[in-house]
């Protein structure tokens, strides 16, 4: 945040979004769920999408899975792969010490680009700041 805060001028405006860590996201269960299929359109192979997702509370750390299974008209699976992403959750009191501390003010915080308010079920947190200080 210190380099956005070095790059605008004071009264600038910056805007971004993250995730909200809900409990819906956090606690999914670590085995392998499915999640949905589609064809291919490279190969016109089905795909069937599942997921396992792990939360280390303690780094605030989500660890997704994203498991593609590539199966033939005969529904064998022909080919698997897999693909990892590590999540780090922030939450909106970390969030508002963090941007305070790198000279920012709040100026609104929405769940979405509609402007929706913030509530405990939102799965994103879209933050308006204005700079207030070197």
């Amino acid at each position: 945040m210190s380099s956005v805060n070095r790059h605008l001028h004071m009264d600038g405006i910056f805007v971004f979004d993250t995730r909200f860590p809900s409990a819906e996201e956090l606690f999914q269960p670590t085995t392998e769920e499915f999640w949905h299929s589609y064809i291919d359109s490279d190969t016109q192979l089905k795909v069937d999408v599942s997921t396992i997702a792990e939360y280390d509370a303690l780094n605030q750390l989500q660890q997704y899975t994203t498991i593609r299974k590539y199966k033939d008209k005969e529904n064998h699976i022909v080919n698997e792969v897999r693909t990892n992403i590590t999540l780090r959750y922030v939450y909106p009191k970390e969030m508002e010490r963090l941007l305070t501390n790198h000279g920012f003010e709040i100026v609104h915080i929405y769940q979405d680009w509609h402007e929706t308010p913030v509530t405990n079920d939102s799965y994103a947190m879209n933050y308006v700041c204005k700079k207030v200080s070197e």
